[in-house]
C-alpha cells in the first residue's frame, strides 16, 4: 500500500468515527492530528525568547535548543501559566528537581504566555528553569503539542546528540507515574 493509499485509509476512518459522533452530540467533530519528532528522530532546533524567575533574557539571545548540544534536554510544553495543572506540573519539576533530572540536565517549560507573565510565574514556585515563550506556537507545531490557543500538555527529552530519546504526547501532570517514567528516561538519555 502506497502513501497515498494510506492517507485516503486514514481519512476515511476518521471520518468513520467522526460523523457519528457529529451525530449523536449534534456539535462539529474535529480531530487533533498529533505529529512531531518521533523517539530517535533529531529534535527540530528552535530560537524562543525566555524568562526566569531572576527576569527576562536578553531579546538579542533567545533559547536556541542547538546551544545545548551534548546535554540532556527536557523540554516541557504546558498550556498556561497560573492554571491548577500547569501549576501542580512545574512545581514538581522545581521540588524534585534534583532527583526527576539532576544538575546536568537543562529543562526548559514552552507555553504561549508572555515572558513578563513567565517572570512572575517562576517568581511565584522558585522554578530553577527557564520559561519560553511561543505566543504563535510555530515550536509547539514542530513537536506535535499544538493546541487550541494554547499548547497541549507534552513533554520530550533530547539526548546529549540532538536526537528525540523520550516522548510523552500525554503528559499527565497529576499522575506520579508519568514523573517516575520521566526521570527514568533522563535516566536513561544521559547514558545512567
Amino acid at each position: 500500500m502506497g502513501p497515498y493509499t494510506r492517507s485516503i485509509v486514514a481519512a476515511s476512518a476518521l471520518l468513520a468515527v467522526a460523523v457519528p459522533l457529529a451525530a449523536q452530540g449534534g456539535g462539529t467533530p474535529t480531530a487533533v492530528v498529533v505529529s512531531g519528532p518521533e523517539v530517535g528522530r533529531q529534535a527540530p532546533d528552535f530560537t524562543l525568547p525566555w524568562a526566569s524567575k531572576d527576569g527576562v533574557g536578553p531579546a538579542e539571545a533567545g533559547y536556541q535548543l542547538w546551544r545545548d548540544r551534548g546535554k540532556t534536554v527536557v523540554i516541557a510544553f504546558y498550556p498556561r501559566d497560573f492554571t491548577s495543572g500547569c501549576t501542580a506540573e512545574m512545581r514538581t519539576f522545581a521540588e524534585q528537581y534534583d532527583s526527576l533530572f539532576g544538575p546536568d540536565v537543562v529543562v526548559v517549560g514552552v507555553s504561549t504566555d508572555s515572558v513578563a507573565t513567565h517572570v512572575r510565574f517562576a517568581s511565584s514556585l522558585n522554578l530553577p528553569f527557564r520559561l519560553l515563550s511561543d505566543p504563535d506556537q510555530k515550536v509547539a507545531a514542530k513537536f506535535g503539542s499544538r493546541g487550541e490557543g494554547y499548547a497541549r500538555r507534552t513533554v520530550y527529552v533530547v539526548g546529549p546528540k540532538g536526537d528525540v530519546t523520550y516522548r510523552n504526547l500525554r503528559f499527565d501532570s497529576l499522575d506520579p507515574k508519568h514523573y517516575e517514567e520521566l526521570a527514568g528516561a533522563v535516566r536513561s538519555a544521559k547514558g545512567g
